[in-house]
This record gives structure tokens, C-alpha cells and sequence, in this order.
């Protein structure tokens, strides 16, 4: 039979699929509307997927019959307000997760209170914690479900020159862009051992990714790579490329991880010089990568530059996060190929020993010629 030719994932497709996650508001410990998504495109595609007893998702290609594991990290939720208590008809307190400095939080800023979308203003801070009173507008009927959680009140996702825009950029283009690769590996039928972890609860210290890390679901020996959108900081710009990331606020990580990940960009820019690949360290934030590498994972990262970082305008209002689509794809015909060329990792990685060796010999013979 002749070998199925795969379709390769396109922008538009990405786009869809990162709009179908980006329409459903999440929080901290608030995902499910995301994780019902990312269920759904998961067996619309035929791919194996199951949620663990701390409801994360673990999506599955292959087996250890094709070699190595490669894991792809992403993570479901994004800074929000977690209901916590009534303070009466139509007001409630709520408890903000994630980074976002004390100066965004200004009365009157519109909020979404789900379940139900109803709209909300934030109010007073009470006390020295990151909670505020919370009213829901004067229309609110009152059968409205109970609300438990709250997000920015703005565009869940747009499409604009070339850039996806929403709330929840970080980290649903993340989840995107691993599906996609999940998506485009299985059409191509080529023998994978990839999995997916969409972990829940990172914004409030990789609790997600830490149950999965502990909980021995991954084989030792796997490849562990992060994927994220990163706040743009030099040198790394949004529009060129997909971001190699060294490493975050709090870690540098795996030197032949990364490595690896590297000659698999240079075998592609050799085959099309438009690919772009950037190489830094995002210092933004600490990501899941950390968390993996911290329980003995060989652990690298990659990312994009990501605009409004949790939501932050620079000119202090909260406004929608961006990231450019092209680096998004760059992301994931990375991720693609990393997968493909799993079981040449000793042979890529082990490239710079052999080079090193044959400048040693070299320097032996010139310093022993030229003693100075």
C-alpha cells in the first residue's frame, strides 16, 4: 500500500483550534470548560486521552515500542478570581490567582462571573490578601446559577493581522500548539512515542504539572519539553520565530535537551531558510519546565513572545494578550520534527563532543608546533 502523505498543520487550522480552547473562560482550579474542549478535539482526531485523579489531561500517541518518550507540557488555566464567599444579594468575595501586580486592580473594572456570564464590576480590596468584592450588575435574574469564578471582561479571542488576541493567550496557545503537533503526528502515521500533559492550576505554582511529575505517569527516561507563550523581553521579539528557551526566571535548563532541540531548528532551517528559531533566556516567569526538571526529567522549553502578559498592559490597564500566529506555527513544525527525530537524539546531541574532539586534536598539534 502506498505510504499516507500527511497534511501538514496550517495557520488557519491552528487558529481554530487555539479559538475553540480560547472561548472558554478558565481560572485556577476552574478549567473544565477548556478541558471539555481539549477532550473533544482529542477524539475528533482519534487521539488516546484520559484525565488523572487531579483532572489533568493526559493525551497519548504511540508507545514505548517506537522509542524514547517525548512529553509536550501545557497547562489549562490563566490568572482569575475565585469565588470564595457571599457578602449578600448580587455581591460576592473573590481571591485573585496569578501575577498580576496591585496597581491593574482598579475599581470598576468589568468582570465575567461564571458559570452563567454574568457581568460584574470588581470593588474594594478587603484586607491584605488578593481579595476583592465582586457585584454582579442590577439585571441579574435570580435563578442565575451560583457564581464560582470571574475573568477579565474582554474579547475571549480575535484574529488580527496575523496575531491571536484573547484573555487567555497564556497558556491555551500553548495547549494549541501541543495538540496540534498530536494532531499532525497521527495523520502522518509515522511510528511516536509522544505524550501530552495538560495540566491544571499552574498560575498557582505548577500544582497540576507537580501530580503528574510525582506520580511516576511518565516514563524516567522521557524528554520533557514546556511549552508556553513568554513575556517579550530582549532579545527575543514576537514575529521571528518560535523562542528556544534556555531557561526561566528560576532555571537553566537541560544543556543536551536544549541542544538536541537546536540541531533539530538547523535541520530545518537547511530545508527551509524561512524557518526562524530564537534562542533565550525568558526571565518573565518560571514555567512547568521547571516543576519537570526538579523531579529528574531531562527537561527543555520552548515558547512564544507573548503581549500583555497576564493581561498587563504596559500603559497600566488590563487589556487582551497577543502573540503572533506565524511564531505559533513555527512552534509547532518544531515540536513535529523534535518528535520525528526522537530516536537520533544521541547522534544530534552527540555532534558538538565530536567537533570539540576534533578541535582538540587540532590544538594539540598546532600548540605543540607553535610553542609561542
Amino acid at each position: 500500500m502506498p505510504r499516507v502523505v500527511a497534511v501538514p498543520m496550517n495557520a488557519k487550522e491552528l487558529a481554530r483550534i487555539a479559538a475553540r480552547l480560547m472561548s472558554c473562560p478558565a481560572a485556577p482550579f476552574h478549567e473544565a470548560g477548556v478541558r471539555a474542549v481539549v477532550e473533544s478535539i482529542c477524539a475528533e482526531h482519534g487521539l488516546a486521552s484520559r484525565r488523572d485523579v487531579f483532572g489533568n489531561v493526559i493525551v497519548r500517541l504511540g508507545n514505548a515500542a517506537a522509542g524514547r518518550a517525548l512529553v509536550l507540557a501545557a497547562h489549562m488555566d490563566h490568572p482569575g478570581f475565585e469565588v470564595v464567599r457571599s457578602l449578600g444579594d448580587r455581591e460576592w468575595v473573590a481571591r485573585f490567582h496569578g501575577g498580576v501586580p496591585d496597581r491593574y486592580f482598579r475599581q470598576g473594572i468589568a468582570l465575567r462571573l461564571l458559570p452563567g456570564s454574568t457581568p460584574a464590576k470588581l470593588g474594594e480590596r478587603l484586607g491584605q490578601e488578593k481579595e476583592f468584592s465582586v457585584r454582579a450588575g442590577a439585571g441579574v435574574l435570580p435563578h442565575a446559577p451560583r457564581p464560582e469564578f470571574a475573568v477579565w471582561e474582554m474579547e475571549d479571542f480575535a484574529l488580527r493581522n496575523g496575531h491571536l488576541h484573547g484573555r487567555a493567550c497564556d497558556d491555551l496557545v500553548g495547549v494549541a500548539c501541543l495538540l496540534a503537533v498530536m494532531i499532525e503526528l497521527q495523520r502522518d502515521r509515522r511510528r511516536a512515542h509522544v505524550l501530552g500533559v495538560i495540566s491544571r492550576a499552574e498560575e498557582v505554582g505548577f500544582q497540576g504539572a507537580l501530580t503528574v511529575a510525582e506520580a511516576k505517569v511518565l516514563p524516567r527516561n522521557s524528554l520533557v519539553v514546556s511549552l508556553e507563550t513568554s513575556k517579550e523581553l530582549p532579545p527575543a521579539k514576537m514575529g521571528q520565530g518560535v523562542i528556544l528557551r534556555v531557561g526561566d526566571r528560576t532555571s537553566i535548563f537541560d544543556s543536551a535537551a536544549t541542544r538536541f532541540l537546536g540541531e533539530v531548528a538547523a535541520g530545518l532551517r537547511a530545508k527551509d531558510r524561512t524557518f526562524q528559531l530564537q534562542r533565550a533566556l525568558m526571565f518573565g516567569g518560571t514555567c512547568e519546565g521547571t516543576a519537570y526538571q526538579e523531579y529528574g526529567f531531562q527537561t527543555a522549553a520552548v515558547c512564544v513572545a507573548l503581549g500583555n502578559y497576564h493581561n498587563c498592559h504596559p500603559g497600566g490597564r488590563i487589556a487582551a494578550e497577543y502573540v503572533n500566529l506565524a511564531d505559533a506555527c513555527g512552534m509547532v513544525e518544531l515540536l513535529v520534527e523534535a518528535a520525528r527525530q526522537m530516536p537520533a537524539f544521541a547522534r544530534l546531541t552527540g555532534r558538538l563532543p565530536t567537533r570539540l574532539s576534533d578541535l582538540l586534536r587540532q590544538a594539540r598539534r598546532n600548540l605543540r608546533r607553535k610553542s609561542g
